[in-house]
């Protein structure tokens, strides 16, 4: 999992709980890393999943809420960090279909040995999009709050929802209905 993941983790951390927080999770938890991350750095995700369980025991939310909050600070990387990215859309459900085709491909342009999750889309219409989440990682939450913030990045809204199709998460239906 590449390092600007866990960076921005750790600052929405500090940015939320405060430094005591970042500190508690990293220290309670077994990291080959020690806790020091850089952003093109690739580290596993077992040191993600340490700081998402004791993030949530420390603070009594669940990780998928934890993922959710998460993604919507993602988000607002990717609107400083790749502003010309987000300007190539002009519709949520266009940008959303294009996961695989676009977005993945310019991902993989800046960290070439990415792991990321697949989208297959199933069915798409102006209004609609079925889509089928596949990874290695059950992060379908963190997928989900990127769903949500990029509707409201184009002004818009939808119902979202999900479907887990295995017990472990790593494949979910995201069925999404542009209001």
């Amino acid at each position: 999992m590449k390092g600007i993941v866990f960076t921005e983790f750790l600052d929405l951390v500090e940015d939320k709980f405060g430094l005591e927080m970042v500190d508690n999770i990293i220290t309670s938890s077994t990291l080959d890393s020690g806790g020091v991350y850089t952003a093109v750095g690739t580290y596993s995700f077992s040191e993600m999943l340490q700081l998402l369980q004791h993030l949530s025991a420390n603070t009594g939310i669940s990780i998928d809420n934890l993922l959710l909050v998460y993604a919507e600070h993602f988000f607002s990387v990717i609107e400083r960090s790749y502003p010309g990215l987000l300007a190539t859309y002009k519709d949520p459900i266009e940008m959303l279909a294009s996961i695989e085709n676009h977005i993945h491909i310019e991902v993989r342009k800046i960290y070439p040995d990415a792991e990321l999750p697949t989208f297959e889309v199933l069915e798409k219409s102006e209004k609609s999009l079925v889509m089928i989440y596949k990874s290695s990682r059950a992060m379908h939450h963190f997928g989900l709050g990127l769903m949500n913030k990029t509707f409201e990045h184009f002004n818009a809204t939808a119902t979202i929802e999900l479907e887990k199709l295995n017990d472990q998460g790593t494949k979910v239906k995201f069925i999404i209905n542009k209001n």
